[in-house]
């Protein structure tokens, strides 16, 4: 795109273009054109940005609720007025198509507003005194104190927007680094709340090599809270690193989403919703459905109309062509993990039923929408995460099994339903495990509840009042009668 702006770096209020580790370029991943150069901060920078973070957060701490709200508020306002163009960045960045890159922007200022409604409502409680010598026992939930927020690229301004409005809402000073894949789209959210009267220090933007960033941010004495979104065995190693330090944590990690289908299902709809959600952002969703499990007794028909639909699905350059219903991977270490997949279906077992393979003729990362059916239980498709577009259907015989097969995982972030019985639904609802449970749609996602998962998925919730209580500590102040 020739518009793409200059990477910048923002330190206590400067934007600093210059990177004193170098600097990596930002590649279109459905041209594999070079977009830009991305500073990477030095040493020297990092610490910088924890020192102002640190007096950033003496003065954001004291400024009333009622004050943070309103500058959050217009930090989303102009969010929403400034997504058409934001939206394009976020497309050239990382593939997807303009009409999922827009609500996501509009969405992300909806989650702003409403965590900076929570500035102004979490206001503690009072509890009532046991004893006459007491005269008062108050609940408060105080910031807890400069936050280092660790994002990833397949949902640039969603999933930084979640954690930014939290910790600033709450009142904690910010670093924010966010994928060297999608630097722009976060520099285009961080200028909202700069151009909204955020005080210099209190937000903070850096970029760089992710390990060695987040650890040094990690490590030091300044950070008192981390937020990472990214895959298990990175969010297990920060989680360590925060440990040695008893530092607030919050990670946000895989998920392998099972979608059970019931007999009763509305097929149509279900087969249509399915297809959607399954290649929505080509898979790369950390709660894209992804295991499909189907009643013996339509899994037949499913798997061909599922096939028949992901067939035919209008993949290409969504920056180049808005018909295009499904953009490109977002590097080239994605198609070949996809192919690695595939690679392992299970012995005799798995069918690929449509896809299989990059797209031919083109530049880019593309992969095919690829369907496959029954792959063997000890599959990687069955096992692991693919984050991209494979889906996996094998059937089941009652509804017993299909839970144990949807609970058979160490993940646990959402799970999904599709029925007309009400005690299916019911039943469903109780026994999947998972942070999050839909059933009949895909929507687990909204700013008022809360978004996280269990197991080997994370702990802890962003969005909803969660979200801003997860950038707090709980302090009780009790007051006796003077005298006694």
């Amino acid at each position: 795109m020739t518009d793409y702006p200059t990477i910048k770096m923002l330190i206590g209020g400067e934007w600093v273009a210059d990177g004193g580790a170098g600097t990596m370029p930002v590649v279109n991943p459905a041209t594999e054109a070079v977009l830009g150069q991305c500073p990477k901060a030095s040493t020297e920078q990092l610490d910088a940005a924890l020192a102002v973070a640190d007096e950033g957060f003496a003065i954001w701490s004291r400024t009333p609720g009622i004050e943070r709200y309103r500058i959050l508020r217009r930090a989303g306002e102009l969010l929403r007025e400034r997504a058409p163009e934001i939206a394009r960045v976020i497309t050239a960045e990382m593939g997807k198509p303009h009409a999922q890159a827009l609500p996501e922007v509009s969405v992300s200022g909806d989650v702003i507003d409403f965590l900076a409604e929570e500035a102004k409502r979490q206001g503690g409680r009072l509890v009532p005194v046991r004893s006459a010598s007491l005269l008062s026992q108050q609940v408060t939930h105080e910031p807890v104190g400069p936050s280092v927020l660790l994002t990833p690229w397949n949902f640039p301004v969603n999933l930084a927007a979640r954690k930014l409005g939290g910790a600033l809402a709450a009142g904690c000073s910010a670093i924010l680094k966010p994928a060297e894949d999608t630097p722009a789209s976060a520099q285009l959210l961080v200028e909202c709340f700069v151009d909204a009267g955020l005080p210099k220090g209190v937000l903070n933007l850096v970029y760089g090599d992710p390990g060695p960033v987040s650890e040094h941010l990690i490590a030091s004495p300044i950070t008192r809270k981390v937020s990472f979104t990214g895959s298990t065995a990175v969010g297990k190693h920060l989680g360590a690193l925060a440990a040695q330090g008893m530092k607030r944590f919050t990670p946000e990690l895989g998920g392998h989403a099972p979608v059970v289908i019931g007999e009763s299902a509305d097929f149509e709809r279900t087969v249509a919703a399915c297809v959607g959600g399954k290649f929505r952002n080509a898979g790369q969703v950390c709660v894209s459905p992804t295991r499909f499990l189907v009643a013996r007794g339509i899994y037949d028909k499913f798997v061909s109309e599922f096939a028949a639909q992901a067939q035919a699905i209008r993949v290409g350059d969504a920056g180049a062509d808005e018909s295009v219903e499904m953009g490109p991977l977002a590097h080239e270490r994605r198609v070949a993990a996809m192919q690695a997949v595939l690679d392992d279906l299970g012995g005799e077992s798995g069918e690929v039923v449509t896809g299989g393979s990059t797209v031919a003729n083109t530049n880019g990362f593309f992969f095919q929408p690829t369907v496959v059916a029954n792959p063997g239980p000890d599959s990687r498709l069955m096992t692991e995460e693919p984050f991209g577009p494979i889906a996996g259907i094998v059937p089941y015989d009652s509804i017993e099994d299909a839970v144990l097969i949807a609970n058979s995982l160490r993940y646990g972030l959402a799970s999904y339903a599709f029925t007309s019985s009400l005690d299916e639904s019911a039943y469903l609802g109780r026994a999947l495990r998972a942070g999050m449970v839909a059933i009949n749609h895909f929507s687990v996602s909204s700013p008022e509840t809360p978004f996280g998962g269990i197991g080997d998925s994370g702990f802890g919730s962003e969005s909803g009042e969660e979200g801003y209580l997860g950038y707090t500590e709980t302090k009780l102040v009790t007051v006796g009668k003077a005298g006694i």
